[in-house]
């Protein structure tokens, strides 16, 4: 089952300071997620309800999954150490 992948504005605009090879290892890693999503118990942040993260390299992608709709909401991307600051 395919999902649709559906981005916040804040993570269009901060796709566009990545650098290119990360950027399309990425957006790999997202037409992945919408092709065969993983498991969302292991995928599952702590202390979190909604968000699940996937690696991508030295950057993370912090998603919600609407099931009702099969639609991926992609809520932050950004580097491993700064990505979980001010998350919602």
């Amino acid at each position: 089952m395919k999902y649709s992948v559906e981005f916040r504005p804040a993570v269009l605009k901060s796709l566009k300071r990545l650098p290119k090879k990360d950027l399309r290892r990425i957006k790999k890693r997202i037409n992945d997620l919408a092709e065969n999503l993983p498991d969302p118990s292991s995928t599952k942040m702590k202390g979190s309800d909604f968000f699940h993260k996937v690696r991508s390299g030295d950057y993370r992608i912090i998603y919600e999954i609407h099931n009702d709709r099969l639609v991926i909401l992609v809520v932050k991307i950004g580097h491993r150490k700064d990505v979980y600051k001010r998350l919602l």
